[in-house]
């Protein structure tokens, strides 16, 4: 069973294909939701639907056709919209909390790291993120354009190893099932190619923004960064249960690489590190040795200027680098709570971005 799934559901699931949001369905999807929870699966929820609930609310029934009347419809909808969700999620006794990005705030070292921060705990403490693209604000120039990608780039931000995209389509065919009646669905999917990228059709809707086109460009994102992507049928019978566990459900497609080993790529892959962190002997073991994050009572010493998010330099008390790593804290903060116990950080600093400088899954060890 996976442990961390983000279900992405489109319009025209939340809609069941008419004018307004089907509670109806959505707390049938809320039920399966909360089984895994119960479980102890971390779950997110990236919903569209913000658009199709304000013009439910206003009873809007013109075509939108410029940006701002569509954000104009964002903005009333998307109350409307989390407080259905938070509504649907109290009857199992499950918080939500709302959760408002757009692709600069991933797409930024330092909004990227407080975006992890802010999903991972929330999924700490047993809150289920309610993610949409704040399309009351975005720009052309910045937002992602359609949730599935938003999706995706959620699924990196928070680790998930599954990616379950609910849609109105059983999942991927051979070709278009609404014209072709010999049109078969393809169970998985090994490479996303031109070949495969030209079965995609569009929506036929008309309630949402992405097609079968943005799904593809989403799994390719969400496997590349190291989760399995499902593209179903939002209607089909406990699809969320039956995708966590692993069963037979519309089209799949393999992750390529742990998320860990993704992510440990992308530090090697950054910028040499300008920062240097020196380390006395105890933890230089505990890094090396134990595989443990790097708290600050083992910090003896800071070279360099960085800021939070930036990679850094560790080095043992010979000056010997013994590993690069992403920091949760600017050089001026290391400073100051170097030699401190983790506890202390707060009564230091004011406030505090968690107990360690340098995280585990952020490092890697030369």
């Amino acid at each position: 069973m996976y442990k961390r799934i983000i279900v992405k559901v489109g319009t025209s699931v939340l809609t069941s294909g008419t004018d307004k949001l089907d509670r109806s369905h959505m707390v049938e999807l809320v039920r399966q939701s909360a089984d895994l929870h119960r479980q102890g699966l971390d779950l997110i929820i990236c919903s569209s639907g913000a658009i199709a609930a304000g013009r439910e609310k206003l009873r809007y029934h013109g075509h939108e056709s410029s940006i701002s009347e569509k954000q104009m419809l964002a903005a009333v909808g998307q109350s409307s919209l989390i407080r259905a969700w938070e509504s649907l999620f109290d009857l199992f006794d499950i918080p939500v909390g709302q959760v408002l990005l757009t692709r600069a705030d991933i797409g930024h070292r330092l909004s990227f790291l407080n975006a992890r921060d802010t999903l991972l705990t929330l999924l700490e403490h047993r809150i289920v993120p309610i993610v949409n693209e704040n399309d009351a604000v975005a720009t052309a120039e910045i937002r992602v354009g359609d949730n599935d990608n938003l999706s995706a780039l959620v699924g990196l931000v928070a680790e998930a190893d599954l990616l379950l995209l609910l849609t109105d389509q059983q999942g991927l065919f051979t070709s278009d099932p609404a014209k072709n009646p010999e049109a078969e669905l393809i169970p998985e999917v090994q490479a996303i190619d031109d070949t495969l990228k030209r079965l995609a059709g569009t929506s036929t809707s008309g309630l949402g923004v992405g097609g079968m086109v943005t799904k593809l460009e989403a799994a390719d994102t969400a496997r590349r960064a190291g989760a399995d992507v499902i593209i179903a049928s939002g209607h089909t019978a406990n699809v969320i249960l039956r995708a966590a566990r692993r069963e037979p459900v519309g089209t799949v497609f393999r992750a390529r690489e742990s998320p860990l080993e993704q992510r440990k790529k992308r530090i090697l892959a950054g910028s040499r590190p300008d920062g240097r962190i020196i380390v006395d002997e105890g933890a230089a073991r505990a890094l090396i040795t134990d595989g443990s994050s790097l708290l600050p009572a083992g910090i003896s010493n800071i070279t360099g200027a960085f800021d939070r998010g930036d990679p850094v330099a560790i080095a043992d008390a010979g000056g010997k680098e013994i590993a690069i790593g992403i920091s949760r804290y600017g050089s001026v903060e290391a400073h100051r709570i170097a030699g401190a116990h983790s506890d202390g950080i707060q009564d230091i600093l004011g406030y505090a971005f968690g107990p360690v400088v340098v995280h585990r899954n952020d490092m890697i060890v030369l």
